[in-house]
């Protein structure tokens, strides 16, 4: 059960979410406007915000900017706004995921659960093996041969993402997602970058890959060496 702040000025709409949330085993705090939502945030912290940008007495961007120079808590933008380049800038001011009205409880319910597990303690892991690759995600230790390699928390964080789906082509868009946490996308040229580090301290170039392949205009993936190379 999570302990969320539901930030909005519509009654109707907030008592429909509060009674869906609790519905689904959440317990909900709601508060009318802006001013009101930062106070319960900072004073009672929640485990996650459903922040709403129109609100009465300051807007929900500015709320959001305000929340984030006291507290990391994690915070859904509720918007009926869709333009990419606004959602990019709250994304880029602090939040951690957003949602488009009208949505369904399920739908917001789905994206808490996920911003939650993300953003949680990290979960007792095996380490990811590929090869003579190892992968610890505990520890955040990598060697490959036996050898410990010296990883950016980047690379790192790119090369387990590949190592949990060994054999399969992750693309590009995924990884600005997951790795770089920015679903609107990005530059392709960020993971190239990236990737280019990371086969550099693999031993290995594009044009002679071992463990990283790219595959032409869909993305990449992490494979065990062929025999010999």
């Amino acid at each position: 059960m999570a302990h969320l702040l539901v930030v909005e000025d519509d009654p109707a709409l907030r008592g429909a979410l509060v009674r869906a949330l609790r519905d689904r085993g959440h317990a909900v705090a709601t508060a009318p406007d802006g001013m009101a939502g930062l106070d319960a945030a900072v004073t009672s912290p929640p485990d996650l915000v459903v922040l709403d940008l129109g609100l009465p007495d300051v807007d929900g961007g500015q709320v959001l900017r305000m929340l984030r120079a006291v507290s990391d808590v994690p915070v859904i933008v509720a918007t009926a706004r869709d333009e990419e380049p606004e959602m990019v800038t709250l994304l880029e001011s602090g939040a951690d995921d957003y949602i488009v009205k009208p949505f369904g409880a399920a739908q917001l319910d789905a994206r808490i659960k996920a911003v939650l597990r993300r953003l949680g303690p990290p979960e007792a892991e095996e380490p990811l093996r590929v090869g003579g690759l190892v992968v610890d995600p505990v520890s955040r230790e990598v060697t490959l041969d036996g050898r410990p390699l010296d990883l950016t928390p980047r690379e790192f964080d790119l090369l387990t993402h590949l190592a949990r789906r060994p054999g399969q082509v992750v693309s590009r868009r995924e990884l600005l997602a997951e790795v770089w946490q920015q679903p609107l996308g990005g530059a392709d040229k960020t993971v190239d970058v990236h990737l280019s580090w990371l086969r550099r301290k693999l031993g290995e170039t594009a044009q002679t890959p071992r463990y990283l392949h790219t595959v032409r205009t869909v993305g990449v993936k992490l494979t065990v060496p062929e025999a010999g190379r």
